[in-house]
């Protein structure tokens, strides 16, 4: 007999991520038999000793769910989780493909000069913040409606 209001998410996490945890912290759970809603858990659990799976070392991971009302899950669906280490709203973001490194520098190319034969570029330097290994945060250097080279624009 199981209390299924009382769920818990149980998962794996490798170990170049495990030092980033800390208990308490958000987790983002997307569970396959409810593909458009987003849940949260807590983090409650993270194993003292990894395992060897598939050539690397990973360590389990435990979650209280906090289900919403209109919601009934059975134990063991599968579910994917994000781990929020850091969230921030209404900021501006590039896609990480379209940045350029020099020495300790990231720049982009953005659109100096447009007519209907010519687009020049410029280097520009900016600086980052946070990111989710896909998009990052721009802190400084651009503005939004930018052009850069092999973007449409910065959002």
């Amino acid at each position: 007999i199981a209390e299924m209001s009382d769920m818990i998410f149980q998962g794996k996490i490798v170990e170049t991520e495990v030092n980033k945890l800390r208990f308490g912290m958000p987790l983002e759970l997307k569970i396959a038999a409810l593909q458009n809603e987003v849940f949260t858990a807590e983090l409650e659990y993270i194993a003292p000793k990894g395992f060897e799976e598939n050539g690397a070392v990973k360590f389990e991971i435990k979650a209280k769910v906090k289900l919403k009302d209109n919601h009934f899950l059975r134990a063991g669906v599968s579910a994917n989780a994000d781990l929020v280490l850091d969230k921030k709203e209404n900021v501006l973001l590039i896609n990480e493909k379209f940045l350029n490194f020099e020495n300790d520098k990231v720049f982009v190319e953005l659109l100096a000069f447009e007519d209907d034969y010519t687009q020049e570029y410029e280097k520009k330097y900016i600086m980052l913040g946070v990111s989710d290994g896909i998009n990052v945060e721009v802190v400084k250097g651009l503005k939004a409606g930018d052009k850069i080279k092999g973007a449409q624009r910065v959002f």
